[in-house]
């Protein structure tokens, strides 16, 4: 006959199983992990921002499914993406996943002219931000350094960009970092957004690979609705050090952030 401690143990142990069973269950149904491995969202995202993406915003696809091989053309339930939604995709080519903001919606043109976005022939509306500074050195897992306005910067100097405040025609406000005046995208063609596809920016607009740059020529281009995973609202932790557990290097600043 088992003990009082026995039994203890045996419903903890048991508590636990099912805690992460349920967990397990509730990542894969609702939301998906994400570590942001690049600059192209800076400053709104951090190389070393942790996230979770809601699974749930825009509904299941192929791409966004819980289970392998689900057979799912287009996708079921959930609301259209909005102007501004910062949203993580897969890559329609690469089969990797990406995260950029919503630029232009389905019928919209959109172009890029001396590095002010034009959205239906109308430029974005831009206020002064200030700038973004940060220290010239290795960042994030993969070891890259930033870009800079003020190049060249060494090691361990103080990298600038110049920030302004972008606000689209839904009113949704948020910062973009500039670079360079004469980057290869800052003046582009006009793009027209077929139907039931996206076309995407990052917010460190002249180190970011996005939209701007077709399909065809090894770009992005416009993304399917099929091939959008969820909409990335707020970032849960945040390091700045090449493992997570570099606790010298967390940034409590950014714990609990949410996404503009």
């Amino acid at each position: 006959m088992a003990s009082k401690s026995e039994n203890g143990i045996v419903e903890t142990v048991k508590t636990v199983v099912w805690a992460l069973l349920i967990a397990g269950v509730f990542r894969t149904l609702f939301f998906q992990p994400f570590w942001i491995p690049s600059g192209s969202m800076k400053d709104t995202l951090l190389i070393g921002d942790f996230l979770f993406v809601n699974k749930m915003a825009y509904g299941y696809s192929k791409h966004s499914c819980p289970f392998s091989a689900c057979p799912i053309e287009g996708r079921l339930f959930g609301s259209e993406p909005e102007r501004g939604d910062v949203v993580v995709f897969r890559h329609p080519t690469r089969g990797v996943d990406f995260i950029k903001r919503v630029i232009g919606l389905p019928g919209d043109t959109i172009q890029v002219i001396d590095g002010v976005l034009q959205i239906n022939g109308t430029p974005v509306k831009l206020a002064d931000g200030g700038k973004f500074e940060e220290v010239m050195e290795l960042q994030g897992p993969q070891g890259s350094k930033p870009r800079c306005e003020n190049d060249p910067v060494g090691q361990g100097g103080l990298c600038v960009k110049s920030r302004k405040l972008e606000t689209l025609p839904n009113g949704v406000t948020h910062s973009i970092l500039n670079i360079s005046d004469t980057w290869v995208a800052d003046n582009t063609p006009v793009f027209t957004v077929p139907e039931g596809q996206y076309f995407f920016m990052g917010d460190n607009r002249d180190n970011s690979e996005d939209s701007r740059f077709p399909a065809a020529s090894g770009g992005l281009g416009f993304v399917p609705a099929e091939f959008l995973i969820g909409r990335a609202d707020r970032v849960m932790f945040s390091a700045a050090g090449r493992s997570l557990f570099f606790f010298w290097t967390w940034r409590p600043e950014r714990f609990f952030k949410g996404i503009e």
